[in-house]
């Protein structure tokens, strides 16, 4: 179960920062279509398992989707598995077929000449697929995941990784605001949270700034 309490830390400059402290079973860092993802079968597995694990997922940006880009050819194999009945949901955001593929070779600035259908790699071959936004998508996915019971917080970034005696990662602390550049604390100073859970999974992105730190780290 979540809990929360007030944790004593200190700044650079010494000053003492109490944070508020959460607890929970899992943490899901990165609200895109692999960490929502992650959350919605967590709480299908508690659901199969009469289970109750709490399940908390953080987002950098202002709302879920914010920070995916936009535009996407979808290949619904991995949500026919997720969300078996996802074409009888109504207003899904999944619903605009690919009906063709169209190659075509430049030969000069205004010339061309187009691959029959037959030629095409299969690499290319979208037939099945979708166009989809992918925002749109997980903006569903995440109220979806909240309705099976997963804590969804948007606009929080992490900013620290907290490891555990053992050398295991314990959860994240989100970032301060308002300090100096002594890194004494301004006025206008506002701490972060420490989210801490028995197991931290990390879906920020390859290049995610925890992601990378947490890569050279091990």
């Amino acid at each position: 179960m979540k809990q929360s309490r007030l944790f004593s830390s200190s700044n650079s400059a010494g000053d003492e920062i109490e944070r508020e402290t959460l607890d929970y079973d899992v943490l899901i860092v990165g609200g895109g279509p692999a960490g929502l993802s992650s959350a919605i079968k967590l709480r299908q597995l508690c659901e199969e398992h009469d289970k109750d694990l709490s399940v908390c997922l953080v987002e950098k940006g202002g709302n879920i989707g914010a920070h995916v880009l936009s535009g996407n050819v979808f290949e619904p194999r991995a949500l026919n598995e997720l969300i078996p009945d996802w074409k009888n949901i109504e207003d899904f955001p999944v619903e605009t077929p690919v009906v063709q593929d169209v190659m075509k070779i430049l030969t000069s600035q205004t010339g061309h000449f187009t691959i029959p259908q037959i030629f095409m790699p299969k690499a290319i071959d979208n037939h099945g697929n979708y166009i989809i936004s992918l925002g749109q998508l997980c903006e569903w996915l995440g109220e979806h995941a909240e309705e099976l019971g997963a804590e969804i917080l948007p606009g929080i970034a992490g900013d620290q990784i907290i490891f555990n005696d053992d050398g295991s990662v314990g959860g994240i602390i989100t970032g301060d605001f308002g300090i100096a550049k002594d890194g004494s604390l301004k006025d206008s100073f506002s701490p972060g949270i420490e989210i801490r859970a028995k197991q931290t999974i990390f879906t920020e992105g390859a290049r995610g700034s925890l992601t990378e730190r947490l890569k050279a780290h091990f």
